[in-house]
C-alpha cells in the first residue's frame, strides 16, 4: 500500500461540508439569541428577594422603579448593604425583583406614596427586535423546509421524495429507455421456457390485434420466481430491451415509508401513469416485500405494508381497468406471498426460472468470457461440468474472479487456470497459507479425504473423483472433489446409498488407521443425515416406512402458522422414522469400513502420495489404486 508523506498539507474541506458545519453551528444559536439578550440585559443587576425591597422602600432609599407584569426593576438612592442565601455580603445599587402572588395590586400606590419615580411597561416587549429574535426561529424552520424540499426536487427521489416533500406519494418508478446498451434476450443464456413466455408477453404488447381478433387475453401479471442469481430480474431488463412500449421498473421496499397511506398512493400513482401510456409493462422486484401474506404471525401484520397490498390487488383486478397494462414481478420466495395475489386475474401465469444446467452453464460462461481476452486452453465445457448448482450470479462471478486472477499474475488473457482457481476461491475459499498443521493432523486429512476418494472410486454409481487436495482452505482443511457427468432430476436409490458411503469415507478410514475419530468429518455428518432423512421422509425409501412421504418436518414461515400446526405422524412412528434413519447411516458406514479393510495398501499409497504432493487428479489417483480391489 502506497504510504501518504506527513509533509502534505491536508485537503481542504468541500463548500457544502463548510456550509453544513456552519448551519450546525449557527442553527443553535438562533434559537437562544431570546434567552441570551434576555441573559445579556440583567447580567449587571442584582436579584433580590421583595421582602429586601420592601425594606428598602420603608427606609425611603429607592430612587426609581420600573414594573413590567411581575418583574420589578429599580435603583437605590445610595449603595446599601445586601447578603444572598450563600451568606456573601456585597454593597448593591441596582437591583431586581419579583412580585410575589400574594401581594395586592395596590402595591404601585404604596411605592408613589413613597416619592419613588414610577415607569411601567407592557407585559410582554413588543419593540421590534424582539420581535425579530422571537420570529427569527420560525422563519429559519421554514427556510430548512424549503431547502429540503428544493434538494428532494433535485435529487429526483434518491434520498428524497421525488418531486419533493409534498408529491411524497408519487411513484418512484424509472422509467426504462431503451438505448445502444439495453439487453436482449439473445443477451440471456438458459431459461430457455421463461424466455417463450416473456417473449409472447412483448408480442401481445406489439401485436394485440392479432390476439384479440381470436378472442385471446394475455395474462394481467406474470410472477418470474427462481433462486437467488437465476437471472429473473436479467430476463425483465431484457423484455425492456425488446419491447417498444414504456416499461416501468420499481423494487417493493420503494412503495413502503414511515407515513402512513404512502404506499398505497404510490401504488395508484404507478399504475395512472402506466394507464396513460398504455400498452406498458410494470417490473416490480423483490414482490416478497410488499406482498407478503396478511395476517400471518403474532400480534398482527404491518398496516402500511398491508394497505399497500390492498391497494395493489385492487388495481391488479378491481373494479379499474388495466387493459394493455402488464404487470411483471420477480420473488424468490413464493412461499410467504399472500393468495390472492396468485389467483386468476392478478398474477395468472408464474414462469419459473430454475438453476442453469449444464449445457446453459456452458452458454452462460461463452457469454461472459465473449467480453474478456482468454487463452486458448479455456475448457468451459469443463467448468460448466464441474459447478452443479451454480446460478448465472455465480458464473459469473467466477468469470471476474479469473479476470483478476490473471492480472494478478500479469497475464493479459485468462487461461483454464484462471476459471479453476476462481471457482476453487468461491466454493471453499481462499487456501489459508497461515495455518500450519503437525505431521499428525496432516497425516489425519490425507487419510480422511484418501477414503473418501477411493470409497468414491469401488462404488459402481458414486460420480468420479475429479481432485483430492489436502491444502487447507476457509471452509475445509481438505477437499475430495467429484465432477458428475452431467445433471441430476431423478435420483436412484443405489445412487442415494452409494452417496452416503461416500460421505462415511473420510471417518471411517480416519477410525481404521488411528482407531480414533476426529471433527473433521462434521459436515459430512450433517449432509448424511439431511440425506437420510429425506430419504425416509420424502422419498418413501426405508424398510419400515416404504413408498409412504411423511414430508419434511420443516418450520412454517410465519410464526403464528407454526402454532396451529401438528404433525402428520404419531411420535411412536416419529421414533420408528429415527430409528430407520439411523439404521441407513449405520448401514452406509459398515460399507465404508468393508472397503477401506478390503483396500487398505491403495488407500495406504494414495495417502502417501497426498502427503506428499498435497494434491492429486484423476489420472494420478487411478495410477496409485488401479481400477479395481486389490
Amino acid at each position: 500500500m502506497r504510504e501518504q508523506n506527513q509533509n502534505t498539507p491536508p485537503e481542504p474541506p468541500r463548500p457544502d461540508m463548510r456550509k453544513r458545519a456552519a448551519l450546525l453551528v449557527f442553527l443553535p444559536l438562533l434559537f437562544l439569541l431570546p434567552w441570551l439578550s434576555n441573559s445579556f440585559a440583567s447580567r449587571d443587576v442584582e436579584t433580590v428577594p421583595y421582602s429586601f425591597f420592601d425594606a428598602q422602600l420603608e427606609a425611603d432609599t429607592v430612587q426609581t422603579v420600573t414594573v413590567q407584569g411581575e418583574k420589578i426593576t429599580g435603583t437605590l438612592s445610595s449603595a446599601q448593604q445586601y447578603t444572598d442565601p450563600q451568606g456573601n455580603s456585597r454593597q448593591i445599587t441596582d437591583f431586581l425583583t419579583y412580585v410575589p402572588a400574594t401581594v395586592d395590586t395596590d402595591y404601585l400606590r404604596e411605592i408613589s406614596r413613597s416619592n419613588v419615580e414610577v415607569t411601567t411597561l407592557p407585559t410582554r416587549d413588543n419593540s421590534g427586535w424582539v420581535l425579530l429574535l422571537n420570529l427569527l426561529p420560525i422563519f429559519l424552520i421554514i427556510w430548512i423546509f424549503v431547502r429540503f424540499n428544493r434538494a428532494s426536487k433535485q435529487q429526483g427521489g434518491g434520498g428524497g421524495f421525488p418531486g419533493g416533500m409534498f408529491n411524497m406519494g408519487k411513484s418512484r418508478a424509472k422509467k426504462y429507455e431503451k438505448d445502444s446498451s439495453s439487453i436482449h434476450f439473445a443477451d440471456v443464456a438458459g431459461a430457455d421456457s421463461a424466455k417463450e413466455e416473456l417473449e409472447e408477453v412483448v408480442d401481445f404488447l406489439q401485436n394485440a390485434d392479432r390476439y384479440s381478433a381470436v378472442g385471446a387475453e394475455i395474462p394481467h401479471g406474470v410472477l418470474l420466481v427462481g433462486p437467488p442469481g437465476s437471472g429473473k430480474t436479467l430476463l425483465a431488463k431484457a423484455v425492456a430491451g425488446e419491447a417498444d412500449v414504456p416499461f416501468y421498473s420499481i423494487s417493493g421496499s420503494d412503495f413502503i415509508e414511515m407515513f402512513v397511506g404512502v404506499g398505497a398512493s404510490r401504488v395508484r400513482n404507478l399504475f395512472a401513469d402506466a394507464r396513460k401510456s398504455a400498452p406498458a409493462i410494470i417490473f416490480i422486484d423483490e414482490l416478497d416485500s410488499i406482498g407478503r401474506q396478511r395476517g400471518a404471525g403474532l400480534g398482527g401484520g404491518h398496516d402500511e405494508r398491508e394497505q399497500t397490498l390492498n391497494q395493489m390487488l385492487s388495481e391488479m383486478d378491481g373494479f379499474e381497468t388495466h387493459e394493455s397494462v402488464i404487470v411483471l414481478a420477480a420473488t424468490n420466495r413464493p412461499d410467504v406471498l399472500d393468495p390472492a395475489l396468485l389467483r386468476p386475474g392478478r398474477f395468472d401465469r408464474r414462469v419459473t426460472v430454475p438453476a442453469p444446467a449444464v449445457g446453459d452453464r456452458e452458454k452462460i460462461l461463452k457469454i461472459h468470457t465473449a467480453r474478456r481476452p482468454t487463452g486458448d486452453d479455456l475448457d468451459l465445457s469443463a467448468i460448466a461440468r464441474s459447478t452443479p448448482g451454480f446460478s448465472g450470479a455465480d458464473l459469473a462471478n467466477v468469470v471476474n474472479e479469473a479476470a483478476l486472477m490473471a492480472v494478478r499474475a500479469s497475464r493479459t488473457a485468462m487461461i483454464q487456470e484462471d476459471l479453476i482457481t476462481a471457482r476453487d476461491k468461491i466454493t471453499l475459499g481462499l487456501k489459508r497459507s497461515g495455518v500450519v498443521m503437525n505431521d499428525l493432523e496432516r497425516k489425519t486429512v490425507a487419510y480422511h479425504e484418501a477414503g473418501h476418494a477411493l470409497v468414491a472410486a469401488r462404488l459402481p454409481t458414486a460420480e468420479p473423483v475429479h481432485r483430492i487436495t489436502i491444502i487447507p482452505r476457509e471452509r475445509a482443511m481438505g477437499v475430495t472433489q467429484q465432477m458428475p457427468d452431467g445433471d441430476r432430476y431423478l435420483l436412484r436409490e443405489d445412487y442415494i446409498r452409494d452417496r452416503l458411503v461416500v460421505m462415511m469415507g473420510g471417518r471411517a478410514a480416519e477410525e481404521q488407521i488411528f482407531d480414533v475419530v476426529t471433527s473433521g468429518a462434521e459436515n459430512d455428518l450433517k449432509e448424511a443425515h439431511k440425506l437420510a432423512r429425506r430419504m425416509v421422509l420424502d422419498w418413501g425409501m426405508g424398510d419400515a416406512f416404504r413408498n409412504t412421504a411423511f414430508g419434511s418436518d420443516s418450520r412454517e414461515v410465519f410464526l403464528g402458522n407454526d402454532i396451529g400446526k401438528q404433525n402428520e405422524f404419531s411420535d411412536n412412528s416419529a421414533q420408528r422414522m429415527d430409528e430407520e434413519i439411523h439404521g441407513i447411516l449405520n448401514d452406509a458406514y459398515r460399507r465404508a469400513q468393508e472397503l477401506l479393510q478390503n483396500n487398505a495398501e491403495p488407500l495406504a499409497r494414495l495417502a502417501d502420495a497426498l502427503l506428499e504432493e498435497e494434491e492429486i487428479d484423476r489420472t494420478r489417483m487411478d495410477e496409485l489404486i488401479g481400477t479395481g480391489e486389490d
